[in-house]
């Protein structure tokens, strides 16, 4: 199958145009399709009219599902959760604040993918960060300080009884539900510079937020170099903002790039369909 691909102007992402993801794909364009997600990090499929066999089928191209730690799934579909904001809702954002996906457990999945089902007027981008381009272009003094450190993972600002998405947000009637739970206070290493598993290619791996600490540094030594890293990171010439619309599938790679979401839509209805791949 022929398709075309069209970088974006931001500092990754592409569009794939010429495919129907209602349809089953080939070995050789599944391998394409890989080959451009590994390439620009972030991968767009624009006017797509998928359900969700479509969208667990495209999913499976390229791993096994991975579930969800705190977030519930659909009742029917223990592999998909429903991302819903409703017009009149009032609880926080989910996911403003940058982040790569649970990069707090032992494996963090591969890929996220997002299909846009109900998407408001404006507002609502997701933004990106290319962490390859962040650590190529790092200042030398600030790299050879990162370079063998091995930062500390833990889910329990957003996830624990007492975060975020804690005991706090009961009955504040968010379009989703979330699990908090006691095991996101659990801490995992991962080193801040890595390798892609898949190109070899070096890049910084997560950021201050599911970070909250260095091995062998104190709090405030650590923090004081988290922030600096995290000043350096979300500058405006790393950052890929996708703005949606209803029919695209977005796959990004959590290897690779930082994201979060964004508001700007009070008044309008927002439904995403989500899966990850691990």
């Amino acid at each position: 199958m022929s398709f075309t691909v069209t970088a974006s102007e931001g500092a990754c992402g592409a569009t794939i145009n010429g495919l129907d993801l209602s349809q089953a794909l080939d070995d050789a364009t599944i391998a394409q399709i890989r080959a451009a997600w590994l390439k620009h990090h972030v991968i767009c499929f624009p006017d797509q009219t998928i359900d969700d066999d479509d969208l667990e089928r495209f999913s499976q191209y390229f791993g096994e599902f991975a579930g969800d730690p705190y977030i519930a799934s659909l009742k029917d579909r223990k592999n998909i959760i429903e991302l819903r904001r409703t017009a009149d809702e009032q609880t926080p954002i989910f996911a403003e604040a940058w982040h790569t996906d649970w990069s707090f457990g032992a494996t963090p999945p591969a890929a996220t993918i997002l299909y846009g089902i109900t998407i408001p007027p404006h507002g609502g981008h997701t933004s990106f960060i290319n962490q390859h381009k962040v650590l190529n272009e790092m200042p030398e003094d600030l790299y050879n300080r990162l370079k063998d450190k091995v930062a500390l993972h833990s889910a329990q600002k957003g996830y624990a009884p007492d975060g975020l998405y804690g005991e706090q947000e009961k009955g504040a009637g968010r379009g989703f539900k979330i699990n908090f739970s006691e095991s996101a206070y659990a801490v995992q290493p991962h080193p801040i510079v890595r390798q892609h598993p898949e190109t070899g290619e070096k890049c910084i791996y997560g950021c201050f937020g599911y970070i909250i600490g260095i091995e062998g540094m104190d709090e405030d030594e650590s923090m004081a170099l988290l922030e600096e890293l995290y000043l350096w990171q979300t500058q405006e010439e790393f950052q890929y903002n996708h703005h949606w619309r209803a029919g695209m599938l977005v796959m990004w790679d959590n290897r690779s790039v930082l994201h979060k979401a964004n508001g700007g839509y009070q008044g309008y209805e927002r439904v995403l369909h989500r899966t990850v791949v691990g």
